[in-house]
């Protein structure tokens, strides 16, 4: 993808699987990584960041299976302006149909003076050089000058104008700090489009930091201005407050294309499916008013607002649910609903299951239908999500009783299997929470620190599924555990169970989680 290309054509980078991974908490383990990248393949993403691979071997073993195995998109690499970067990045791109080097360095006064360390002669040097080497590689790089908002100008007019020179073939001008405002943040693009020689030779890029909330309104100001590719990830994730979001830039174009006057190669349906898999895998939940796939974002309680949507639908809502693959109906199912049901509802949702899965998975439907009156579109995938869970199950939840209330010391019996193994503790705590996860350290003889835990309703109603959420940290290493159940004391444990069962792969050498 180098060279001119169709001025009404936006490309869409994504970048989860290198910049949103770099949440607290948020690492993926090999198969995660490829399931994700799967998934952005069929979304339609342009390019995907697959990861920094001179960083670490699983950096390098992700890139070079993606690089292998996912069909479509041009897989990238991150490469600092270093030669043994470079040629890391090569190596572990080298099985990809289309491949790009991205290579950055820093272009304002702060960054070149107290990190880099370096004269701005000294960074120009560097950057042309680097590109230099990375074309020997692939005739698709990128080149970025961090922290340009902060820059002088000059200097980054200067700066592109050598790497462009050099065959940089995507300039990307990136927000880092998440300090520019949308008229200025345009004005900027504008300036390089009109100032900088031989900038109609490649595609300019942004990249926006969302640390004042305004990532999303910047990638579009920059693309009203000339800017014809958008880095951003899914679920706007990413370092301090994240990235421009991928599902809101897309559908921001979509909706206003009268003003935008651009297309992208997004299937729009493929958000909402994305957007669970990836809150999921990171373990980060989608906040309910999440714009285009937050649960509330078709949600309407207003009296007035529902009157209007029974009489017309674009009334209230300015894109349909469907058009980014939130189901339009919720169907619910029961008991009764049977297995044909059942299975035919799975595949409805995008969930395609095998014979046998579709049988283990219909035993749990029929226990949760068995403790709920009805189950939800959200409890079928919630289920399915907890009963197929990738990493081998060291331990298992066998028995959990507890006891709380008002004047009763809160307590807790579980029963582990492992292996084969049966162990059995007891133990009290501050609550029933707190003493479950105190018999479960007993239990297994492994004491870690909890870092984070969320519980929350998967659906509505007093019998509504319970999904826990936590971060466990064992020394550098943090594990993300994820459990559904109608009892929230059985989903913590489970949760908690599985992020013990992550840690234990990683340390046996199963898919381990990136660093």
């Amino acid at each position: 993808m180098s060279g001119q290309t169709d001025p009404n054509r936006v490309y869409i980078f994504d970048t989860t699987l290198r910049d949103a991974e770099q949440s607290p908490g948020a690492s993926l383990n090999l198969n995660e990584k490829l399931e994700v990248a799967h998934q952005l393949a069929r979304l339609g993403v342009d390019i995907i960041e697959a990861g920094f691979p001179v960083s670490s071997k699983v950096q390098f073993d992700a890139v070079e299976r993606i690089s292998t195995e996912v069909a479509g998109p041009v897989i990238a690499a991150l490469a600092r302006t270093m030669a043994k970067d470079i040629e890391s990045a090569a190596r572990a791109l080298k099985p990809a149909a289309r491949s790009r080097i991205h290579t950055f360095t820093s272009s304002s006064p702060e960054h070149m003076k107290h990190m880099l360390r370096m004269t701005p002669a000294e960074v120009l040097a560097k950057a042309t050089e680097a590109v230099r080497l990375a074309r020997s590689f692939t005739p698709d790089v990128e080149f970025s000058a961090q922290d340009v908002p902060r820059s002088d100008m000059s200097f980054v007019r200067e700066l592109l104008a050598a790497v462009i020179e050099a065959g940089a073939t995507t300039l990307n001008i990136p927000d880092t700090v998440g300090y520019a405002i949308p008229t200025e943040y345009g004005e900027l693009i504008a300036d390089l489009k009109a100032n900088v020689p031989g900038i109609d030779k490649g595609i300019i890029s942004t990249h926006c930091h969302n640390d004042l909330g305004l990532a999303t309104a910047n990638s579009l100001a920059g693309v009203l201005n000339g800017a014809r590719q958008i880095e951003c990830t899914i679920n706007g994730l990413g370092e301090r407050a994240g990235n421009a979001s991928l599902e809101e830039v897309v559908m921001a174009m979509k909706v206003r294309k009268d003003l935008a006057k651009v297309d992208t190669a997004i299937v729009t349906r493929e958000l909402y499916p994305t957007s669970r898999l990836v809150s999921r895998l990171m373990g980060i939940p989608v906040q309910p008013n999440k714009a285009i796939v937050g649960a509330n974002a078709f949600a309407h309680e207003s009296g007035i607002h529902v009157d209007g949507l029974l009489k017309d639908r674009s009334t209230y809502e300015i894109m349909t649910p469907e058009s980014v693959g939130v189901p339009g109906s919720r169907m619910v199912l029961g008991r009764h609903s049977g297995r044909h049901g059942f299975k035919a509802r799975c595949s409805e949702l995008g969930i395609e299951l095998n014979d046998t899965q579709i049988q283990q998975a219909y035993e749990k439907f029929l226990e949760l239908a068995d403790k709920k009156k009805e189950v939800f579109d959200e409890d079928i995938v919630a289920l399915l999500e907890d009963e197929f869970e990738t990493i081998p199950q060291m331990f298992r939840l066998e028995f959990l009783q507890c006891a709380s209330g008002t004047g009763t010391i809160p307590s807790a019996t579980v029963r582990i299997s492992r292996e084969g193994e049966m162990l059995q503790e007891a133990a009290w705590g501050d609550g029933p929470v707190d003493a479950t996860y105190n018999a479960i350290r007993k239990a297994t003889g492994i004491d870690v620190k909890l870092e984070r835990y969320n519980i929350r309703a998967v659906t509505e109603s007093s019998e509504a599924l319970g999904e826990a959420i936590l971060h466990i940290r064992s020394g550098e290493k943090v594990y993300v555990g994820r459990a559904v159940s109608t009892d929230i004391i059985e989903a913590s444990a489970k949760a908690y169970i599985s992020a013990l069962n992550h840690m234990l792969a990683r340390s046996n050498g199963i898919n381990p989680q990136a660093d």
